[in-house]
């Protein structure tokens, strides 16, 4: 999956799960767009589906610091290149 993909994937999802249409890539989504920590918790659960995969408690852990979208693409495309080194 490249940058491209996961970040066509991430604004898909903001649009239809949390109605952010257009959101800026390194805004503080929670100051801009009053995403809060149960948006949070719905976010890591649309990560799963698009890897396909459940996240595991560190990886979840890790999303804590995250506060942007650019730093959701990191995130994921982290995520999705090590799984793929496992296989």
């Amino acid at each position: 999956m490249t940058r491209s993909e996961i970040c066509a994937a991430i604004l898909k999802i903001f649009n239809d799960q949390f109605e952010i249409v257009g959101p800026g890539l390194d805004e503080p989504l929670r100051d801009v767009y009053e995403f809060d920590s149960i948006d949070a918790i719905e976010l890591l659960r649309e990560i799963e589906i698009l890897l396909g995969t459940r996240l595991t408690r560190d990886e979840k852990k890790a999303a804590m610091d995250i506060r942007t979208i650019n730093q959701i693409l990191d995130y994921v495309e982290n995520i999705a290149l090590i799984r793929a080194a496992r296989t």
